[in-house]
């Protein structure tokens, strides 16, 4: 098989999740500064299915073709020019080039050496690709946003998700009482990773049972019953709603100024330097990472299916080579 190419997951248009399919595509190749990997698992998140569907980022993208991706653990293959802080062999994992197309539903990806980091010693390739662009969403909002302190009060909606389940364990490495809802089969999983309080969003509306709080770290929208417009009255005056979904409404702006709140829009970036902290964390067992399934890269529609539904605990991986779990 040519070197020259790669095996990819690629789609021609927006659609259902039968417009995936597996081609074979130019392998790319490392400019300055850029590292190659080679791709051993690619972690599915909301966004790759609503992009895949047409709305995420699908803005950024045009019309295709293009390979859906952010999340990435692999081996480092070859490096550009420049490049001083990787080299072949390293593990790495990361979440190149978010909201820009990445490719990661394939066998090969570049980008700028400091959006890796080497990947954590504790876990293999799957689990290490279930971290990137989750744990960085999650990173980034309790701590360099909210800069959540010991003692607060931080309310984590949809908790049992991908990103949900890291902002626990951050807010809870930080100090703060959490409280975090999902359905109640989770609540003694979510306890283990250090909530303090769950509610159980199927039979309670958190507000009528939460109040005080500090910080929301709001995972799941307006769009769904008015979640983030219900959070403004769990805050303190002064209290930070920090939303992920959806942005920052101007309704939701009047209403949070209305409650003498703070709100603020949110998207993930790259961060070579945050990955390496949250690896440090998780090889000390401080932070553990959830796998809900995984499927082979030729798969990837199925595991868009199974995403959809809504009912995940943690985080679905694809698996691009042989051995990705060991």
């Amino acid at each position: 098989m040519s070197t020259d190419t790669m095996r990819a997951m690629v789609q021609n248009g927006f659609g259902g999740p039968d417009v995936l399919r597996v081609e074979r595509v130019p392998r790319p190749v490392p400019l300055p500064t850029e590292v190659l990997v080679r791709v051993h698992a690619a972690g599915v998140n909301p966004v790759d299915w609503k992009t895949r569907a047409g709305s995420g980022m699908a803005g950024l993208l045009g019309e295709g073709p293009f390979t859906l991706g952010w999340d990435v653990s692999g081996v480092v293959e070859e490096v550009g020019f420049g490049v001083t802080t990787l080299k072949p062999g390293d593990e790495v994992y990361g979440m190149p080039w978010f909201p820009r197309l990445a490719g990661g539903y394939s066998e090969y990806v570049t980008a700028p050496a400091r959006q890796f980091a080497r990947k954590p010693a504790a876990l293999d390739h799957v689990h290490a690709a279930a971290v990137p662009l989750a744990a960085l969403t999650a990173w980034q909002a309790v701590v360099d946003t909210a800069q959540v302190q010991a003692g607060q009060r931080v309310l984590i909606t949809a908790a049992a998700g991908g990103v949900g389940h890291f902002a626990v364990q951050f807010a809870r490495h930080l100090g703060a009482h959490v409280i975090a809802t999902a359905g109640a089969a989770r609540h003694p999983w979510l306890k283990e990773l250090g909530a303090d309080e769950t509610v159980d969003y199927t039979t309670t509306r958190f507000e009528e049972v939460v109040a005080d709080v500090d910080v929301v770290i709001e995972l799941v929208g307006d769009a769904h019953d008015d979640s983030s417009t219900r959070s403004l009255k769990v805050l303190r005056p002064g209290g930070l709603l920090v939303t992920i979904p959806a942005g920052v409404s101007p309704e939701l702006a009047a209403a949070a100024e209305a409650a003498s709140v703070r709100v603020t829009p949110f998207l993930v970036e790259p961060d070579g330097t945050a990955l390496t902290a949250i690896a440090g964390l998780i090889d000390a067992g401080e932070v553990a990472v959830e796998v809900a399934k995984t499927f082979p890269l030729e798969e990837a529609g199925a595991a868009h299916t199974f995403g959809e539904t809504g009912r995940t605990r943690g985080k679905i991986v694809l698996t691009v080579t042989e051995g990705a779990a060991s």
